[in-house]
């Protein structure tokens, strides 16, 4: 999971052009009306993180990918990127209100990032998640994901918190959006996806003929399509934080060590 999880990168410029954004109702229900200090993980390039910082909210924005931080630096420079994992989390203890995971929560290993994250919160604070899922309900939406996968269409928050004592009851809300895409669009978004940019050489561009003849056959052309999305959030709030979790990150993790302090990109962050 760890190479698909990275094979983000690999295509980073694609990525930022082709995923969607998210309603600006749904990144305001995630972090709440009051202004707040928030945590992104797995930020990528920043589609979230530009609406949060637009809604006045403090925002330290972490991707363990070099490649997609940059983009995100350069579309919001308002938030502070800098790189690190679910599991080491380069955060000072009880120091942030909410921790958000946008198209990134299920990559984690929840075992190890789940303590983490109640260990960067303060007592009351929020875990929220948000996938944007494709509407296939609609005919040509459904035969799409028969060409391209549907793994991110069966997110349950509940099954991949498991029983974790960190959190409990999740809230959640749904908005809809609509994404418009002509044929480059279209095919910048599937070749975007993990699972496609793990495939071989020939079997991807299988697939993208595929997509672009289903475009074709759609009969758009130059007006393209409006790709329907149903956007669903959740939030949990931290039920318990124990003593041990008071301390950063042990230096025999798995996440490399923090840089030298003149590299402030990677140091402990302490809000207090």
């Amino acid at each position: 999971m760890a190479g698909e999880r990275l094979s983000f990168g690999d295509a980073a410029d694609r990525y930022d052009r082709a995923r969607p954004s998210y309603p600006p109702a749904g990144a305001a229900w995630l972090v709440g009306p009051k202004p707040a200090r928030v945590l992104e993980l797995g930020a990528g390039t920043g589609k979230l993180t530009a609406q949060v910082v637009a809604l006045g909210h403090e925002v330290v924005a972490t991707d363990p990918d070099d490649r997609m931080l940059r983009l995100l630096q350069a579309r919001v420079p308002g938030a502070h990127a800098c790189s690190g994992a679910a599991e080491r989390i380069p955060v000072a203890s009880r120091s942030v209100d909410v921790v958000v995971a946008a198209q990134s929560f299920h990559w984690f290993d929840r075992a190890r990032a789940l303590p983490e994250i109640a260990r960067v919160l303060r007592p009351g604070g929020v875990l929220a998640m948000v996938w944007n899922v494709r509407d296939e309900g609609i005919p040509w939406v459904r035969r799409l994901g028969r060409l391209i996968g549907t793994q991110e269409q069966e997110r349950d928050p509940v099954r991949l918190l498991g029983d974790d004592r960190h959190f409990g009851w999740v809230d959640s809300a749904s908005y809809r959006h609509w994404q418009d895409l002509d044929r480059a669009g279209l095919l910048d978004l599937v070749a975007s996806r993990s699972n496609v940019a793990v495939m071989t050489a020939d079997e991807r561009e299988q697939t993208l003929r595929e997509v672009g003849e289903m475009y074709d056959g759609f009969g758009r052309g130059h007006d393209g399509m409006r790709l329907p999305y149903v956007t669903r959030c959740y939030r949990t709030v931290v039920q318990r934080q124990d003593p041990e979790d008071e301390a950063p990150p042990d230096a025999d993790a798995e996440a490399p060590p923090p840089a030298e302090p003149e590299d402030p990109g990677t140091l402990l962050i302490d809000f207090r």
